[in-house]
């Protein structure tokens, strides 16, 4: 993928090695240092309209999920090695590689996932938290009635037991990956995502390992992640870090109950609201995102 557009003009390229394997992350910017984690079907791209702003006030770290663009794609069979709880390690040990051990973090789908579950497994690592379009995965599971299964097939099509959506999605990837993005926004067309974007997005999804490794994660989602969302609201633990929730007026939605009410069963502290635009919420409303971002992780 060496000939794609460098979205990322001035940003440090950093290919950084773990006990679980290599992970890439792009740099830039002074203060407090702030973690960017991508979702499904993306990569660290997708926060290419507004990193570059971000880097003017916070020190910038946008790196690729184990599995998707160029980060290690380690082989799994039943979602094990694509738990959140393993790849918010993943995003401690990174962190912590590059001199940043307490930090900011804002997940945008399967990064979101990643970045509550890190908030709930080593809460000493985060200052602030953030959640774009994502409630809980006990919490989506459970709102998980007809209605729900129509509008997100995708959860239960993915988590579906290998080869089944590898074999389906691999027959045409490049077809499926424009046919996601686009219904999952709110125009329902690819009009949000710059045309480099979407070359980035076509060459790192149109691989085998890579198609694994997404259906891999959604298996953790079905299986390993639920189970560890309900242990911990069994035992009655919370997100204590400040959570800032984002989400599409037009996005994925997370049941009947609204956002922010599922999310104070969560959390101790939280805010947030709604914002214009689908589920792709830093390419489809990329100011209002920044604003809501660069104001709540500010020292206040």
């Amino acid at each position: 993928m060496s000939d794609l557009a460098d979205l990322f003009p001035g940003f440090e390229t950093h290919w950084v090695d773990t006990d679980e394997g290599r992970f890439f992350v792009r740099a830039k910017g002074d203060g407090p240092p702030l973690l960017l984690l991508h979702g499904y079907p993306q990569t660290h791209v997708e926060w290419h309209k507004i990193a570059p702003a971000l880097s003017e006030r916070f020190r910038v770290f946008v790196m690729d999920l184990r599995g998707y663009g160029w980060s290690s794609a380690p082989p799994s069979a039943k979602g094990e090695e694509y738990a959140k709880r393993k790849m918010a390690r993943d995003a401690v040990a990174v962190m912590g590689k590059l001199g940043a051990i307490r930090f900011n973090l804002a997940g945008h789908d399967r990064g979101a996932r990643v970045a509550y579950r890190l908030a709930l497994d080593a809460p000493e690592r985060l200052l602030k938290v953030a959640a774009l379009d994502i409630v809980p995965t006990a919490a989506r599971w459970a709102a998980m009635d007809a209605k729900e299964a129509i509008g997100a097939y995708h959860w239960t099509f993915l988590a579906q037991p290998e080869p089944l959506p590898e074999t389906l999605i691999g027959s045409n990837a490049v077809f499926y990956l424009d046919h996601t993005l686009a219904s999952w926004t709110a125009d329902k067309s690819l009009k949000a995502f710059d045309p480099c974007a979407l070359a980035h997005y076509r060459a790192a999804f149109n691989e085998p390992t890579r198609i694994h490794a997404a259906c891999e994660d959604y298996r953790a989602g079905a299986s390993l992640d639920r189970a560890d969302d309900e242990a911990d609201r069994a035992a009655g633990r919370r997100i204590t870090a400040p959570l800032l929730v984002l989400w599409g007026g037009r996005g994925l939605g997370g049941g009947a109950a609204s956002t922010l009410d599922i999310w104070r069963q969560w959390a101790t502290d939280v805010e947030g609201g709604e914002l214009k635009g689908g589920h792709f919420l830093p390419e489809e409303a990329p100011q209002e995102t920044l604003a809501a971002l660069a104001d709540f992780f500010s020292e206040r």
